[in-house]
């Protein structure tokens, strides 16, 4: 992924919005090359990825023994903090974990035991690692849950709160569910992002800390998303990934059919039922 401000190019705000990078971002790389610390970081957390995808459970000690089991020689106090910037956590509850995040309101966790019968019921959102090349981005999503729907993804640089809302107000532009349900991370429990829901008196649900299986149909997206795509094509750049992963999703909602679903696609399913309800 090459930015050069050069005559006869467009500018280099143009072309960071192109490769759906941010201006500092670039300007931050641009001023010094990553050192061999940062590239193994990143080596590192490719691998780390990979196992937390396939064992979300795992936490730090096992993370670090599966590690140390592939050759490498690395200690847990690492894996801690490689796991803390990649923004994961096994999905077991932990001590303490219920306090509120401080200044933000939290909500309870509406969908235990709910039986989710129709599109547009229930809503949610996440954040995922996707490794690239020597660094590394973060993806987000809005599924449906009666359906698996994907409504609307992003991909971003660093976990911005103004860039998971615009991912939100992507999704309300094609409905609005009765219940929106995310984890308690700050991007989705700060007021701005909040308002976005209440204003339209959607019921606001959110996981309890470190249970990633409340918002489990996320969960199995991501593994979707890295085993059939972004682990087996192993992208490059931003540009790679992008239409990669715009060519994965089109496939998700239209052609990628689920036995949850009686055999038909996410996109068979949200529509026929929209489809259902404009007519009543």
């Amino acid at each position: 992924m090459t930015i050069e401000a050069k005559k006869g190019y467009p500018s280099v705000k143009r072309q960071c919005e192109l490769l759906g990078v941010s201006r500092s971002g670039h300007y931050r790389r641009a001023k010094a090359m990553p050192s061999a610390r940062s590239r193994e970081s990143e080596r590192l957390k490719a691998k780390i990825d990979r196992i937390y995808t396939e064992c979300p459970f795992f936490g730090s000690r096992q993370i670090t023994l599966e590690l140390r089991g592939q050759g490498e020689q690395i200690g847990r106090k690492r894996v801690r903090r490689l796991t803390r910037e990649m923004g994961i956590e096994a999905i077991c509850p932990k001590p303490s974990t219920s306090k509120p995040h401080p200044g933000h309101k939290v909500y309870p966790y509406l969908l235990r035991n709910m039986a989710v019968e129709r599109v547009d019921q229930v809503w949610s959102t996440d954040i995922t690692y996707i490794p690239l090349g020597g660094g590394h981005v973060y993806l987000c999503a809005v599924m449906d849950w009666k359906s698996r729907y994907v409504i609307s993804w992003s991909l971003s640089c660093t976990m911005d709160g103004a860039w998971c809302k615009s991912v939100l107000q992507e999704a309300l532009l094609s409905g609005r569910p009765e219940i929106f349900n995310t984890d308690q991370g700050s991007q989705f429990t700060s007021p701005d992002y909040v308002k976005e829901l209440t204003d339209r008196e959607i019921k606001v649900s959110m996981d309890g800390r470190g249970r990633a299986l409340d918002n489990v149909f996320v969960e199995r997206l991501w593994r979707s998303v890295k085993y059939e795509d972004v682990y087996l094509k192993g992208y490059e750049d931003m540009a790679q990934l992008k239409r990669g992963l715009k060519a994965y999703f089109e496939f998700y909602n239209n052609r990628r059919r689920h036995s949850s679903l009686d055999g038909e696609t996410p996109a068979e399913v949200y529509r026929s039922e929209k489809k259902g309800k404009m007519a009543a």
